[in-house]
């Protein structure tokens, strides 16, 4: 009997702890699910908390300003007087910061290279980019205004009228590339005197060695403070670009291409050719990126460049992106800025394209000669030419005057004249990030 109940016991006791058992592993089990789940709902709502990209924002904004533009298009007035005024307050804070970028972030770079020598390596090989760059651009224009020239409408030139700017002779150029004073080029934008006046400061700089460790660090403190900035107006750009093309698409409408369609469509296929051929070419063998990683990087300058049609206001949001895209800050903070003074691959496609629509308006027809000069001027042109908007002008009227063409025949263009700005700005400034890139890789300088 003694024996039966010690049996009885056992088996209780196995029952019991094999019960136990199965109840701490169901526990085990669904306090297992339960943190699986709670993780993938953490994981769901970082998600949902995800900042939509700048770019997105930027491209939502250019949508709805068409939108209202069209909406608009019989209150221009207030467009112009309400709406408008808001993004000019958006494009000064941009000017605003774009001078003591240029200055600090240039002093920055050249200091950190610690090396004469290699500033002189950077800048011979980034003006050379871009003066071959600019030269294709104007033989892709050429060639493309050939092909579509039969297409071109027939207009009238009898009552046209553009007043040309006054010739600057070579050496007075030269001469206006040095500052006299040195608040005049920050105050009134001149980067290449901010360019030239940071190069000399940084050379200084590096001369003196140990001794000017103090200014490295306020120099370095400064770029981070105005760097700062910069993020902070940035944040404000999809309204500024919502601000400034609503009052463009309210006062032009569909009547903006009108019967200049074929010409715009010719500078557009240009645009879209060079940025497709030559930089994907030049940033995947010489700058060791994917096309398709460049140009999604690259997206939220393009699309602001697209908008704002403003070169060095884009500066800020090209820097940014191009570091992103894994260019140095040494580099990017010396290239982008002389990049946005001096290359002008866009307008360059827009002065070919251009020459040949105001020479068969006025029924002309340009020898290969002529075409050499135009690809030779337009190239040398591009130096020194202000990266702000309707500077195209300025150089399409020194083109047409070079090859003996009527510099009124810019009359003709200059209504749409914004619309070419927009497209030409954005392949301006998506060849300034692709020499950074370029340049980065070659020297092999490391992005910190």
């Amino acid at each position: 009997m003694f024996i039966f109940y010690i049996k009885l016991f056992e088996k209780n006791l196995v029952n019991n702890v094999s019960v136990g058992y199965r109840r701490s592993v169901s526990c085990t089990y669904r306090s297992g699910i339960k943190s699986v789940e709670e993780g993938m709902m953490q994981k769901k709502r970082k998600a949902e908390k995800k900042p939509v990209p700048l770019a997105m924002k930027i491209f939502i904004a250019l949508v709805l300003a068409v939108i209202a533009g069209l909406l608009l298009q019989n209150h221009v007035d207030f467009a112009e007087n309400y709406i408008k005024p808001f993004g000019t307050i958006f494009l000064n804070l941009v000017k605003f910061i774009v001078g003591p970028i240029v200055l600090f972030s240039i002093m920055s770079g050249v200091v950190s290279l610690r090396d004469i020598r290699k500033v002189g390596l950077i800048g011979g090989f980034t003006v050379l980019y871009y003066l071959c760059t600019t030269a294709a651009a104007t033989v892709i224009g050429l060639a493309l205004a050939n092909i579509f020239r039969r297409f071109y409408p027939v207009l009238t030139t009898g009552e046209l009228s553009y007043s040309a700017p006054d010739s600057v002779p070579p050496m007075e150029v030269l001469v206006n590339v040095f500052p006299s004073n040195f608040l005049t080029p920050i105050t009134e934008g001149v980067m290449l005197q901010v360019i030239v006046m940071a190069l000399f400061i940084g050379f200084a700089i590096i001369l003196l060695g140990e001794k000017a460790e103090k200014a490295v660090e306020g120099i370095n403190l400064w770029n981070d403070i105005f760097m700062k900035v910069m993020e902070m107006i940035l944040y404000l750009s999809p309204v500024g670009v919502f601000c400034l093309l609503c009052p463009v698409i309210a006062a032009n409408g569909p009547k903006v291409i009108g019967s200049l369609a074929m010409v715009l469509l010719t500078a557009y296929i240009g645009f879209l050719l060079h940025a497709v051929c030559i930089y994907s070419m030049t940033v995947r063998t010489l700058g060791g990126v994917s096309p398709a990683r460049f140009f999604k990087g690259m997206m939220p300058a393009i699309l602001f460049a697209f908008s704002s049609a403003s070169s060095v206001g884009t500066l800020p949001i090209n820097m940014e992106c191009t570091e992103k895209l894994g260019a140095s800050r040494e580099v990017t903070s010396f290239v982008l800025p002389l990049g946005a003074t001096i290359n002008m691959d866009g307008t360059a496609i827009y002065q070919g394209v251009c020459a040949v629509f105001i020479a068969s308006c006025y029924g002309i027809h340009l020898s290969l000669t002529q075409m050499a000069s135009i690809v030779v001027t337009a190239t040398l042109a591009s130096i020194g030419t202000a990266g702000v908007p309707g500077a195209g002008m300025v150089m399409l009227a020194m083109v047409l005057a070079s090859v003996g063409l009527p510099i009124d025949g810019v009359a003709l263009v200059a209504g749409v004249d914004r619309i070419f700005d927009m497209g030409r700005t954005t392949l301006n400034i998506t060849g300034d990030a692709s020499c950074a890139i370029i340049v980065s890789n070659r020297l092999r300088i490391k992005h910190k």
